[in-house]
């Protein structure tokens, strides 16, 4: 390079070196259109293009030639003045290659774009669409179309977009920083949606990381690859009639059951494919629509790169897994279930992210997202890092985050998982693993905070959206409003009542009225916080079995005893969940690389579990009195629940109209009760609405011919009484029949 041309260019061989070797901090102050000093007002142009033999700059408005540029440097960087031009204008590069000369725009002489209010609203932690102005989002500029991209690295020495577009070189595309607030953005012309990319970021200490993917993206490869993908949604919504009724709802009073689904693994195609987003609304919701169920719930599908995690361990939280298909693909099924009457329900996962290299961890050479100090940011369980919810962008990038699958993919709501690791810094730790808070004790304050503004967020803007908790300690308020000091969450799964009914059904009928508690402690508290009953994913891997292998006795029995169980989970109060497969019986435990069994189901006793389980969606659904006051007091009370001998417990429940009742009654035990007498609060005729032991479910049809009458018999403090045969090992749910009112 001759001296001259450097000072004609304006730069100095150090910033020279600088660019050319990708370690300028502020590239925008030196590429592109400048005035260059002791020219008399004249432009200069300076431009980095590795593969270029020669550049020219062309006037992009009459495609005149203004000018050749000179080569400043070996590795490409070109530069030259405008004489004959004092104002900018719009140019083009054309290059000279060895196949040929190419035209193209120059990303450097592109303005700001990102909006000095919207950066200081993140930097106070007060921006909740983040998504809107981080991210790549297709864009015309200035006439010409392009991609722009922005990602908040603080602490960064620079920032490089790359892709196959440049090479994947660093060094063509590096960003302008936006130093008030951390966010790095660059306007590149000539690409789009479809564009696969990620960021290379150099830290302070010179050391280039490896290639990070878009914490923002909307879309990435599908696993095992890690690249981010331009996109850009086309998809229009007609679900307006559901979000109205969403909006306008009181979910505590609607019935809610709740059919948990992981998609790689509920069906499979023939081959052993995942199903798409688009196969699973053609199969899935028929099924779903078909069983009864109100809402599915689907495992979280935030990308995510190790299959095993189930989506548990999220990297990108603002993309819907490829593995499935796209995010359009994804909100036609939404569509798809809301055109069913079905709500759908995201597992959402705050409380942790793996530490793969293109994630999230140590972004910019620092530790952004989560905490330095593992005794506060690291999982010892999971070997997972945690998310500083103390800092505000970063509790803006979640809440951000929970908002965008709620608007940008109409789901109805999100279940958050593993909130008590949120809740306490002591959780799974030894004394020695944990720092306590400023009061000296172990609950997580910022953590607190965040669930509280999370919710509060959901509640505010999400029209009619709900939060679930999945909360497994006795954390007081879960789901009771912040103003009254509660967290804010509209529901918490009710683990207590899953864990003790379980182990009293894992028992054998002859040892269960030892253990009678397990199922009577459970309503102590029913009521203390709006209860899911979930019988979830949890409770079928891990060794644990599938749910009619936990059952005991033999073939006959354990179909008896599961389909009890059911029942009695739709008439307690609570609101409904099942994991995939529950409702047949699956055998096996869960697989998540696997399909369902779904061949059991042409055995009868798999058909009849099947058919039940529709029926008592139906049932739950169509009956006020199981659905109305699952949340309240009012809507339930013991007959007797002091039976432990027999195994028999009986109860009723009521609607918001306390005359709109229903009696049940649950025996387990695999003995026949012959006049066995309960109180009832009305001389009428009982309806058999639901019989567990029907020979239509694979039962030995047991019962009480479809209708019993009430005698004035008193029993159980009420004046009137009804001598039951109850099945073994069976449910009969019995309802007052209106005309007799």
């Amino acid at each position: 390079m001759e001296r001259t041309e450097a000072n004609i260019a304006g730069v100095d061989e150090e910033t020279i070196a600088a660019i050319v070797s990708g370690e300028h901090g502020d590239p925008f102050a030196v590429l592109g259109m400048h005035h260059a000093p002791g020219l008399k007002g004249a432009l200069v142009v300076r431009a980095l293009v590795p593969w270029a033999a020669r550049v020219w700059v062309v006037d992009a408005h009459d495609k005149s030639l203004v000018g050749e540029l000179s080569k400043l440097h070996t590795a490409g960087l070109f530069a030259g003045p405008l004489l004959d031009r004092r104002q900018r204008f719009h140019y083009r590069l054309r290059a000279a290659t060895a196949k040929g000369e190419i035209e193209f725009e120059d990303p450097y002489q592109f303005p700001l774009l990102l909006r000095e209010t919207e950066l200081q609203l993140f930097k106070k932690g007060n921006h909740f669409e983040i998504h809107r102005m981080l991210g790549a989002h297709p864009q015309i500029v200035d006439g010409v179309s392009g991609v722009v991209f922005g990602v908040w690295a603080p602490n960064a020495h620079r920032v490089s977009v790359v892709g196959g577009f440049n090479c994947w070189d660093g060094r063509r595309h590096p960003m302008r920083l936006r130093r008030e607030c951390g966010v790095w953005e660059i306007f590149i012309p000539g690409i789009g949606p479809g564009e696969l990319y990620k960021y290379e970021v150099k830290s302070k200490s010179g050391e280039v990381l490896p290639l990070k993917a878009d914490p923002c993206g909307f879309f990435a490869e599908r696993p095992p690859a890690t690249a981010s993908i331009v996109y850009r949604s086309d998809f229009e919504w007609h679900d307006e009639k559901w979000m109205t009724h969403r909006e306008g709802a009181n979910a505590r009073e609607s019935p809610i059951s709740i059919y948990e689904a992981h998609l790689g693994s509920w069906k499979r195609s023939h081959n052993g494919q995942y199903l798409t987003y688009r196969e699973l609304a053609d199969e899935l919701v028929p099924y779903v629509q078909q069983h009864g169920f109100t809402h599915i719930e689907l495992l979280p599908l935030s990308e995510y790169p190790f299959d095993g995690s189930w989506g548990y361990q999220p990297l990108g939280l603002f993309a819907p897994t490829s593995r499935y298909g796209t995010p359009d693909d994804l909100r036609h099924f939404v569509q798809c279930c809301h055109d069913a009457n079905i709500g759908v329900l995201l597992d959402w996962v705050p409380g942790h992210f793996p530490n793969d290299p293109h994630g999230l961890g140590f972004f910019d050479g620092t530790c952004v997202y989560e905490h330095a100090d593992p005794r506060k940011g690291l999982h010892p369980d999971w070997q997972t890092l945690i998310y500083n919810f103390g800092r505000r962008e970063v509790a803006a990038f979640l809440i951000s985050n929970a908002l965008y699958w709620i608007k940008e993919f109409h789901v109805d709501g999100l279940r958050v998982d593993a909130v008590a690791s949120m809740l306490y810094l002591d959780y799974s730790r030894k004394p020695e693993e944990w720092l306590p808070n400023q009061y000296g004790g172990r609950e997580n304050l910022e953590a607190l905070a965040f669930i509280r503004r999370l919710n509060e967020a959901i509640y505010a803007e999400g029209q009619g959206a709900v939060s679930v908790a999945e909360e497994s300690t006795a954390w007081p308020m879960v789901s009771r409003p912040t103003y009254l000091g509660g967290l804010g969450f509209g529901y918490k799964w009710n683990m207590g009542w899953m864990h003790d009914t379980l182990e009293y059904m894992g028992k054998d009928p002859i040892h269960r009225k030892y253990h009678h508690e397990g199922l009577t402690f459970g309503l102590i508290y029913a009521f203390t916080e709006n209860f899911i009953l979930p019988l979830s994913h949890d409770e079928v891997v891990h060794g644990k079995g599938s749910l009619f292998s936990k059952m005991p006795g033999d073939r006959w029995q354990k179909f008896a005893n599961l389909r009890a169980y059911l029942a009695f989970m739709y008439t307690q109060p609570g609101k409904k969940l099942l994991f995939m497969g529950g409702e047949f019986a699956q055998t096996g435990e869960w697989k998540h690389n696997e399909s369902l069994q779904w061949d059991l189901i042409k055995d009868p006793p798999h058909a009849g579990m099947q058919k039940l389980a529709r029926d008592l969606n139906w049932l739950y659904r169509e009956t006020a009195a199981l659905h109305e006051r699952d949340c309240e007091p009012e809507g339930f009370s013991w007959i007797d629940c002091g039976d432990a001998e027999s195994g028999v417990i009986a109860y009723v429940r009521r609607a918001a109209n306390p005359d709109d009742f229903v009696v049940v009654v649950c025996n387990f035990t695999p003995v026949v009760r012959y006049g066995y007498r309960i109180g009832i609060p009305r001389k009428v005729r009982y309806q058999e609405r639901l019989n567990t032991d029907s020979a239509h479910y694979g039962g030995s049809n047991v019962g009480n011919l479809g209708a019993i009458e009430a005698q004035e018999i008193g029993a159980h403090s009420f004046a009137f009484s009804l001598p039951l045969t109850l099945p073994p090992l069976g449910v009969v749910v019995l309802r007052p029949e209106k005309e007799r009112w």
